[in-house]
């Protein structure tokens, strides 16, 4: 193609009189003729912490459910050692128990369309990442129920909640006010906002447009309470705590209609304002506590009815409180009753930051005589600011002393405190993994037949928790924070 001069004759008449949008004088950044300067590979920014599903053994299983004995007791009964003249012995007691946890399948779906598949391609792989995403997300999600997961113990109806008005300057009026709660397990306290609500009854429309119902996690909710405050009064409510339950929604109102105001990990809120949410406590009308989907997670076989395993829910408004000697009067009460009842000593505490940071403090300040000193020359120096206890030493076992680890979790929510035995000290006990995952078939992935013009997996897999010794386990909950 030649240049002709009678075109360049037409380039220099457009330079003299240029067309709005079509040929400008001069090119500039907002142009948009400039590089986009697009790092290859997305980057994969979101948390994946699993320490217990990483540690945690993982056996084959077959059948419908794993079945189990254990032998708690020899001598159940106490008989007498000695014996008269030719005569037997006493016959011994022996206390059994059999356990038993059905196995249930679990995974999440996605999708990748052709456009984005074909847009992607010299840039990343969305099919893969959609599958590497699938496999962390049921990784978190295992972790999650190995911790919180329900499907055996239900809250019920939530105790009554009881009143009292006192303090002065706040936003409420004389007025009849009727106050309600509602118990929350782990799932619903996590899932649960001012803005969303208390999850209730779940049907959720599966990938393949079938519909699976479930509770999410809530108690069925409190009978009404009322109390008439005076003018600027703050009125404190308080429910019996509830066996299983992490948190609790507060809901009230004035003209006898109650709405979400506010949750808590504790069985205490004090009201001095209207309620912000927009959820009625009529939604709570049913116990949704279970979820018939889900195996009983640490916390609900530590609550279970008859589990011996240690349980202590604080009474309302208690903190953790320091023993003067570097130690927590609520965790010492708690080992000397693993060692009274069962001769036995957890080696780890599962905490949330709240518990971390109050035991921290706690025993750094020792009850006002801290245990840190020190002693700076004249030439000044450098001090690493704060200190965090990462064990905690329990004085009740044979050996003088044992070490616990502490551990921060993400999943343990505010105001509890988990133990955990990762060994059993019994003599030829015939337990090898104390908490283990019993699968039928571990995490597999499958990519569905196309029905449209998208990539469909999903990664699943079936099994269950297996506790071989509840007792061995325990829970301190209701933790007011200092």
């Amino acid at each position: 193609m030649s240049t002709t001069q009678d075109t360049l004759s037409l380039i220099k008449k457009s330079w003299d009189n240029p067309m709005d949008g079509i040929l400008a004088k001069s090119i500039t950044l907002a142009s948009g003729l400039v590089a986009y300067d697009l790092q290859p590979r997305a980057l994969q920014l979101y948390p994946v912490i699993t320490p217990l599903r990483n540690k945690m053994p993982r056996v084959p299983g077959t059948g419908t459910a794993a079945h189990w004995n254990a032998i708690t007791g020899i001598n159940a009964t106490g008989i007498a050692l000695g014996l008269s003249e030719g005569r037997r012995g006493g016959v011994l007691w022996t206390s059994t128990k059999s356990y038993m946890a059905a196995y249930k399948s679990f995974g999440f779906e996605d999708n990748v369309t052709f456009e984005a598949d074909l847009a992607a391609q010299g840039f990343d792989d969305a099919k893969a990442i959609a599958i590497d995403g699938l496999l962390r997300s049921v990784m978190i999600a295992e972790e999650n129920m190995i911790i919180g997961g329900n499907t055996s113990v239900a809250l019920g109806t939530t105790p009554t909640p009881s009143l009292v008005a006192s303090g002065s300057g706040t936003a409420l009026t004389a007025s009849a006010l009727t106050v309600q709660a509602v118990a929350l397990t782990h799932r619903a306290y996590a899932n649960a906002s001012l803005a969303t609500g208390v999850p209730t009854g779940v049907t959720r429309t599966n990938a393949d447009g079938s519909t699976d119902t479930y509770g999410g996690g809530s108690a069925q909710v409190s009978p009404a309470a009322t109390l008439t405050p005076q003018a600027g009064q703050s009125v404190t409510a308080t429910v019996q705590p509830v066996q299983g339950a992490v948190g609790y929604a507060w809901y009230w109102g004035t003209g006898g209609t109650a709405m979400l105001g506010a949750l808590t990990s504790t069985n205490q809120v004090v009201i001095s304002a209207a309620a912000t949410g927009g959820q009625p406590a009529s939604a709570c009308s049913a116990d949704n506590s279970t979820n018939a989907l889900a195996f009983d997670g640490i916390i609900s076989q530590i609550c279970a009815p008859g589990s011996g395993s240690y349980y202590n829910a604080l009474a309302a408004g208690q903190t953790l409180t320091s023993d003067g000697a570097a130690g927590i009067v609520q965790i010492n009460a708690a080992l000397e009753a693993f060692w009274d009842n069962y001769r036995l000593s957890p080696d780890l505490m599962l905490v949330n930051s709240q518990e971390l940071k109050n035991i921290s403090r706690l025993v750094l300040s020792n009850g006002g005589a801290p245990i840190f000193r020190f002693n700076m020359d004249g030439g000044g120096g450098s001090i690493t600011a704060d200190a965090v206890v990462g064990n905690y030493l329990n004085p009740f076992t044979m050996s003088g002393g044992a070490s616990i680890d502490i551990m921060l979790h993400p999943n343990v929510p505010a105001g509890t405190i988990l133990f955990i035995s990762r060994s059993i000290p019994y003599p030829l006990s015939n337990v090898g993994n104390v908490l283990q995952m019993k699968v039928r078939r571990d995490y597999y992935q499958i990519e569905w037949p196309l029905r449209t013009r998208m990539y469909e997996y999903g990664v699943y897999f079936d099994g269950v928790l297996q506790n071989y010794f509840p007792p061995a386990f325990g829970m301190i909950t209701n933790i007011t924070s200092n």
